[in-house]
């Protein structure tokens, strides 16, 4: 007897078993493709994985989220650091994991904007093996120079750039820093040396040492240091002052250069195969949290700007921020392993 014609007797009905099937079919369709699965996730522990050091931007906002996801979701959420490559590491991990929205990514967007023009070695491709979930924050570089150099101003540190040779340092070739100092040399119509760093936290400690002249690091790096007077803070790179930072102007106002604005955001990425349900379960309650006030304050005292859009709209800004990010590292003429 075949399947499909098998009659389902009911007293005074006959019923054809397909029949019964295909209006189940209609039913959850109505329902809005509802399944058991999708409405238990995340039914496993979930990792987040960082590509930058402890108490980076991206590590701040990663434990944020699984501080406040792990409460939501009943489930045990890790924050992994695994440095390394301009964060290109983290991101190859997560885009080779599964596609069950359990393994996720808080990343700088320079792992799409900058790192496939200069890693000529990545064993991936970011912006086809990954899709953003959301914007998390946006954060900028601070250009700071040590107390000891008696400059406290934009204009100063370019007349001395003019006369003598000074250097920054940066938290990496390509990194956030590399790029906001690049395009503030190329504004200002000035050469420093730029000494990269394997992270900001090191070069940080030669600033302040006075081994390197300045820095363009992050705020959650600097900020006491700011404050104690062990360094000067000259111009923020984005393209809105500091609320931290009272009185440091933007470098587009100390340059009289306006739209001047090196701002770049934080993303919360999976890989490019992830179900759209997933996306869409995991997105709601990400924006949420983003969009919390005591989030947003706790950020801001890192100097950080919660945003917590939605994945369309994070997709959106990066296709703007690949192009014009992307002629700054031609410019650079970076070649990493």
């Amino acid at each position: 007897m075949k399947i499909g014609t098998r009659l389902l007797r009911i007293p005074g009905i006959s019923i054809r078993r397909n029949t019964i099937l295909w209006m189940a079919a209609v039913l959850a369709i109505a329902l809005g493709g509802f399944s058991p699965a999708q409405a238990a996730y995340p039914d496993k522990p979930v990792k987040i994985v960082v590509g930058s050091p402890p108490a980076s931007p991206s590590d701040i906002v990663a434990r944020v989220l699984a501080e406040r996801l792990g409460s939501r979701w009943k489930q045990v959420i890790t924050v992994e650091n695994r440095p390394g490559a301009g964060n290109s590491l983290a991101a190859q991990q997560v885009a080779q994991s599964p596609a069950d929205g359990l393994t996720l990514l808080v990343t700088p967007d320079t792992v799409l904007t900058v790192n496939p023009r200069i890693y000529k070695n990545l064993r991936f491709d970011p912006n086809t093996e990954l899709t953003p979930v959301s914007t998390l924050a946006s954060w900028s570089q601070v250009l700071v120079c040590n107390a000891g150099m008696k400059i406290d101003t934009v204009a100063k540190l370019v007349d001395l750039a003019k006369a003598k040779k000074v250097n920054y340092a940066s938290g990496g070739a390509g990194s956030p820093g590399h790029l906001a100092g690049e395009m503030f040399l190329a504004a200002a119509g000035i050469d420093m040396d730029h000494v990269p760093y394997k992270g900001p936290a090191p070069a940080l400690q030669d600033v302040l040492g006075g081994q390197v002249d300045c820095g363009f690091l992050a705020g959650p790096t600097l900020l006491p240091h700011v404050q104690s007077g062990r360094l000067k803070a000259l111009a923020v790179s984005s393209g809105r002052p500091s609320p931290l930072l009272t009185g440091v102007p933007t470098l587009a106002q100390a340059l009289r250069k306006p739209g001047l604005d090196a701002t770049f955001n934080l993303l919360l990425m999976v890989p490019k195969a992830t179900p759209a349900a997933v996306i869409a379960a995991l997105e709601a309650p990400v924006r949420e949290i983003l969009k919390s006030p005591d989030v947003a304050d706790k950020l801001r005292a890192s100097d950080l700007v919660a945003v917590g859009n939605s994945a369309g709209e994070a997709a959106a800004a990066l296709k703007v921020d690949i192009p014009r990010w992307g002629e700054v590292a031609k410019r650079l003429n970076l070649s990493l392993d």
